[in-house]
């Protein structure tokens, strides 16, 4: 095998790993800045039976949530992937969505186009004592829904917030995140990127896909050069 051959192999490996990215309730790395979340998705019920997680992206929200459904056995899907054919009924990616007991989760709340489907699931849902999860970067206060019974509904769901990780959180996560993508780093290298990167989790997120790009397109190692190069502005001052 050539030298492009490898390259190739080693980007679908990549690709391949992060397509089928570990939502693990193992792999979760639980924290101050998420415990809350955790606890009310912790519960036998909520109020209503809708509970509405909301934070920054980078948080764990979609972790947290695909940990539920898997855990509940919940119907789990997208928001966008949600509508209503002609006739009215639910549809998820084209496919209609049956009767049943188990959960809905709901994830990405902001990417929704069809109210009048969601409003039809939360009533379904209420009348069948069928639990709604959803997520979305934001609280339901924060957004302006055209269907006031919507706006009703999801303005009155418990909310549960996630913050942006704490420190020893944000570090746990950059270890993280450079294993799923089996990528080996020095401890110096780790420890410097942690004090420059901003405190926010889509900024580990953002700087460990540039960094294993950059790593497999140029055939070098991760180290502090190609995080300046690569990083830029992204970076701070040392601390």
């Amino acid at each position: 095998m050539d030298e492009a051959e490898m390259t190739g192999t080693r980007a679908q490996l990549a690709l391949d790993l992060q397509q089928d990215r570990p939502f693990s309730a193992e792999r979760f790395i639980a924290g101050s800045s998420n415990a809350s979340a955790r606890a009310w998705l912790a519960r036998p019920r909520w109020p209503e039976g809708r509970l509405w997680v909301w934070g920054p992206s980078g948080t764990g929200k979609s972790h947290l949530l695909h940990v539920w459904a898997e855990q509940t056995e919940a119907v789990h899907f997208e928001a966008a992937a949600l509508a209503c054919d002609g006739d009215g009924a639910l549809m998820v990616d084209g496919q209609a969505l049956g009767p049943g007991s188990a959960p809905f989760v709901i994830d990405h709340l902001e990417g929704l186009t069809d109210e009048v489907a969601l409003l039809h699931l939360l009533n379904r849902a209420h009348a069948a004592g069928r639990r709604v999860l959803m997520a979305a970067r934001h609280p339901p206060a924060r957004r302006a829904f055209r269907i006031p019974d919507l706006a009703s509904r999801l303005r009155a769901t418990v909310t549960a917030g996630l913050e942006e990780p704490e420190d020893e959180l944000r570090a746990t996560l950059l270890l993280s995140l450079l294993a799923e993508r089996q990528l080996v780093v020095s401890q110096s290298v780790t420890d410097w990127l942690w004090r420059r990167l901003p405190r926010t989790g889509a900024a580990l997120v953002q700087a460990v896909r540039k960094l294993d790009e950059a790593a497999m397109k140029r055939g070098t190692s991760i180290n502090r050069t190609l995080a300046v190069d690569v990083l830029g502005p992204l970076l701070g001052e040392e601390e």
